[in-house]
C-alpha cells in the first residue's frame, strides 16, 4: 500500500504543477502580446534615441571620410560587439558602406529616400523591445550619408510605450491566469460539493447514496476519500437495515406471546375472580401492546417509506378532528387544547400516517402539560409551506437534548421519564412520518417554560 501511494501523482503535486504552469503560461502570454503588438516608443524617448543614432551616425561617417571603408567598418564592428546590435553606414543612395546584414533595415531606408528631397528625414521604429533607426547624417564634407542602427530602448522605454499595450498584455495575463485557476478550482471542489451533497442526503436518512462514481474514478486523495465514503456508507445502510430488520422481526414475534398472555389472564379471572393484580397485569400487557405496535410502526417508515401512497390531504379538517379527540380524551387532566386555524391548508401525503404523527405530538404534549393548563396547536398556510405548531406548559426539555427527543426509545431523565407514560416512541414516529413528507420537524423551548414542536409541510404546488 506504501509503495502505491508513492508512486501515484498526488494532490499536492497536482496544485504545484497547475500553478507552476499557471505563471508560465501567463508569462508565455505576455511575450507573445509582447511580441505581436506593435509599439511605439514616446516622444521624450524617441528624440534620445534618435539624438544617439545621429550622433554615432556622425562619428562613422567622419571616420569614412578620414580613413576610408576600413575605418568605418572598424567603427561599426566596435559597436557591434559592445552592444550586441547592428549598424550600418550607406550612401545617399542606399548603396551600403561599412556594416553587416544591412538589407535588414531596407524598408527603413527606402523611406528615408524618399522623403530626403523635402526634409532631414527618419524613420523609427520599434520590435522586441529594440529601437531602430535611419536618418540622414552629414559628413564633414557636406556629403549625406545613411545611418541605420539598432538601439536598446530600455525598459522605462518598454514600460512606457504605450497605455493600450501595457493594458492589453495585463489583460491577456489576467485572463490566461485566471482561466487555468478556474479551472483548476473547479477541478478541486467539484468532487468536494458533490461529496458534501451525498453527505448532506446519507445524513438525512438516504442509505442508498453514493459518491459519484467518476469521481472514485480519480488516482488521488480526493479519490481515495470518495471510494472510502462509498465504503462507509455501504456499510451504515447494511447495518442499519439489518437492525430495523432486527426490530420488525422481533416486534412480529412478540405478538404470539403477548396474544397467549392475555388469554392465560382470562383464563386467570375466570378461575381466581376478579383480583387487583390481573388489573395491572392487563394495564402492563395493553401498554406492551401499544409499544409493539408503534415499533412495527417505525419499522414499516424506515424501510418501506417510498411506497408510501399519498394524496391530496386536507390538513385543516385533520388536525380539527385530531384536536376534538385529544379534548375530549384530556379536559379532566388539563384545561383542553386551544386551535387556532389560518385558512384552509392542504397537503401532498398519506392522511393516516399525518393523523398518527399529529396525534402522537398533540398527546406527547398533553402528557407533560402541567394541570390546569392548556396545549395549544397552531395551523398556517402560505401557499408555500404548511407549518402547525403544538405548544405545551410543561417542564419543557434541556437545551442539550432537544435534537434527541425524536430519537426512538429516548427520555429527558428528570422531566420526561417512564413514570409520565410513553416509551419514547411518539415523536420517533412522527419524526419520520413528516421526513417521509418532505417536510422538517423541530422542537424548543417556550417561555417561560414548555415545550413547543413545529411541523412544516411543503404544499402542492397549484396548477
Amino acid at each position: 500500500m506504501k509503495e502505491v501511494t508513492m508512486t501515484r501523482p498526488n494532490l499536492f503535486l497536482k496544485i504545484f504543477l497547475c500553478f507552476w504552469l499557471t505563471v508560465i503560461a501567463t508569462a508565455v502570454a505576455v511575450v507573445i502580446t509582447f511580441i505581436v503588438e506593435p509599439r511605439s516608443v514616446p516622444s521624450q524617448w524617441h528624440a534620445t534615441l534618435t539624438d544617439t543614432a545621429q550622433s554615432s551616425g556622425m562619428i562613422a561617417a567622419a571616420m569614412y571620410e578620414q580613413g576610408g571603408k576600413p575605418s568605418a567598418s572598424a567603427y561599426i564592428e566596435r559597436i557591434a560587439q559592445e552592444t550586441h546590435l547592428k549598424a550600418c553606414l550607406l550612401d545617399a543612395t542606399a548603396n551600403a558602406i561599412a556594416g553587416k546584414d544591412c538589407a535588414s533595415f531596407r524598408d527603413m531606408t527606402t523611406r528615408v529616400i524618399a522623403t530626403l528631397a523635402t526634409s532631414r528625414a527618419s524613420s523609427f521604429n520599434m520590435k522586441y523591445g529594440i529601437a531602430r533607426v535611419a536618418l540622414v547624417v552629414k559628413g564633414q564634407s557636406g556629403r549625406d550619408y545613411i545611418f541605420a542602427t539598432e538601439l536598446p530602448a530600455g525598459p522605462r522605454a518598454v514600460v512606457g510605450i504605450h497605455r493600450g499595450a501595457a493594458i492589453l498584455q495585463w489583460s491577456v495575463a489576467l485572463c490566461v491566469s485566471g482561466l487555468i485557476c478556474y479551472l483548476l478550482a473547479r477541478y478541486l471542489t467539484a468532487p468536494i460539493l458533490q461529496l458534501r451533497e451525498a453527505s448532506q442526503q446519507l445524513a438525512g436518512g438516504n442509505l442508498s447514496t453514493r459518491a459519484a462514481p467518476a469521481i472514485s474514478l480519480r488516482k488521488d486523495e480526493l479519490g481515495d476519500l470518495v471510494r472510502d465514503f462509498n465504503s462507509m456508507a455501504m456499510r451504515l445502510e447494511e447495518l442499519i437495515s439489518r437492525q430495523r430488520q432486527l426490530i420488525s422481526d422481533v416486534s412480529h414475534e412478540l405478538r404470539s406471546p403477548l396474544a397467549r398472555l392475555n388469554v392465560a389472564l382470562d383464563l386467570g379471572r375466570e378461575r381466581k375472580g376478579s383480583d387487583p393484580a390481573f388489573d395491572h397485569m392487563e394495564e402492563d400487557l395493553g401498554l406492551l401492546d401499544e409499544m409493539i405496535g408503534r415499533l412495527l410502526t417505525i419499522a414499516k417508515l424506515d424501510m418501506s417509506a417510498p411506497q408510501v401512497p399519498m394524496t391530496s390531504v386536507d390538513v385543516t379538517a385533520l388536525v380539527r378532528q385530531v384536536v376534538r379527540n385529544a379534548e375530549f380524551e384530556s379536559r379532566e387532566a388539563t384545561g383542553g387544547v386551544r386551535m387556532l386555524v389560518e385558512g384552509q391548508c392542504f397537503v401532498h401525503g398519506n392522511a393516516e400516517l399525518l393523523q398518527s404523527a399529529i396525534e402522537n405530538v398533540v398527546r406527547n404534549a398533553i402528557r407533560y402539560s402541567e394541570p390546569g393548563t392548556s396545549v395549544e396547536v397552531s395551523l398556517t398556510c402560505d401557499g408555500s409551506f404548511t407549518r402547525l405548531t403544538v405548544s405545551d406548559h410543561g417542564p419543557g426539555v434541556p437545551e442539550t437534548e432537544l435534537s434527541r427527543i425524536f430519537e426512538p426509545f429516548y427520555r429527558v431523565k428528570d422531566a420526561r421519564d417512564r413514570q409520565s407514560g410513553g416509551a419514547g416512541l411518539g415523536l420517533a414516529i412522527a419524526e419520520r412520518v413528516i421526513r417521509i413528507h418532505g417536510g422538517t420537524i423541530r422542537a424548543e423551548n417556550a417561555s417561560p417554560h414548555g415545550l413547543q414542536i413545529e411541523m412544516v409541510l411543503p404544499q402542492p404546488a397549484k396548477e
